[in-house]
């Protein structure tokens, strides 16, 4: 009778203290993965994330596609079971973020780099980033700090894009605002303010092995200031206020030597109609004095002749007669 109690006692204790302890809820914005003994549920089907890595690198991260447990419940686990839920919104990260050293990059506000030209910058900007639910293994089980990896990756890309970009380069026989705006953008901070978004499509494109490397999504790079040491940006300052300048005097000459083209086009237009008009008076009159010809012979065209002559002498102030 009293190991009967026994036995009753502790189903009692299963019934008061585990069954409710197995009971739990996963959040609209969650997704959980449930283990049994340790050992993730698998899914069928590849998690087709690796189809972004080169070839050397698929064996190493090729992690199996896990059964998701999707937003709803109460679900049930027993003991031997273990739930892992992951928060699958979006975040935003400062690009200087470094979760193992909070003091690291002035207090994670900005990102150091070297310019081809030997020229140290701050970066400052933020990046997108949300769990894989594709690949949802390698953040749980891959890799130690999924987050620590993609933010020391994304900082080694950076850097090695800024260390050695070079901007886009124009063909031969410019004018000479562009080639003096070209001698300009190949000052390195020029250079990289002039092409954010090249930098930002490239992160973007480098990154997107993230996910089959440790199952976090890097969505989108956002690279929103480039600034250099304080006694530099004076210099830059100064360097391009005369780019300015010259540039705004080049394009008033332009424009007045346009100008001057154009009024040139004009008084030819103008003497051309004048000319075009005179010729066609003369014309007129050989065709009259033709037809007077034919109809009275030469004695009209000889009284034409002196009609005319007596209208030049109205207009005349002066007669000279030769010896």
């Amino acid at each position: 009778m009293g190991l009967g109690w026994f036995f009753l006692g502790i189903l009692i204790s299963l019934v008061c203290v585990v069954l409710p302890r197995g009971f739990y809820v996963v959040n609209q914005n969650e997704r959980a993965v449930k283990t049994v003994f340790g050992k993730a549920k698998r899914a069928a089907g590849p998690t087709d994330a690796s189809k972004k890595l080169r070839e050397d690198e698929k064996e190493r991260h090729d992690f199996p596609k896990l059964e998701i447990i999707p937003p709803g419940g109460p679900y049930f686990k027993w003991p031997w079971e273990k739930i892992y839920k992951v928060n699958v919104a979006t975040k935003t990260k400062n690009l200087a973020y470094d979760p193992e050293d909070p003091g690291a990059n002035k207090g994670n506000t900005v990102l150091e780099a070297v310019t081809k030209d030997q020229l140290n910058i701050e970066l400052s900007g933020q990046i997108r980033y949300r769990i894989s639910e594709n690949n949802i293994y390698a953040y749980l089980f891959g890799i130690k700090r999924p987050i620590a990896h993609v933010m020391g990756y994304f900082v080694s890309v950076l850097r090695e894009r800024i260390a050695g970009f070079v901007g886009k380069q124009e063909g031969q026989g410019q004018d000479a605002q562009t080639e003096f705006s070209q001698e300009i953008g190949r000052i390195s901070i020029n250079d990289l303010r002039k092409n954010l978004r090249d930098i930002n499509d490239h992160m973007d494109a480098e990154c997107a092995v993230s996910e089959a490397r440790y199952g976090i999504i890097l969505e989108a790079s956002l690279i929103t200031g480039i600034d250099p040491p304080d006694e530099v940006e004076s210099a830059l300052a100064a360097i391009n206020t005369a780019h300015n300048q010259v540039s705004s005097d080049i394009s008033l000459a332009q424009a007045a030597a346009d100008q001057k083209i154009v009024q040139s086009k004009r008084v030819v237009e103008i003497e051309t109609l004048k000319a075009e008009s005179e010729t066609e008076g003369l014309k007129l009159i050989a065709r009259e004095l033709e037809a007077l010809k034919r109809r009275g012979g030469t004695a009209a065209l000889e009284a034409y002749v002196r009609n005319a002559r007596l209208a030049l002498l109205d207009q005349t102030k002066v007669i000279y007669k030769a010896e």
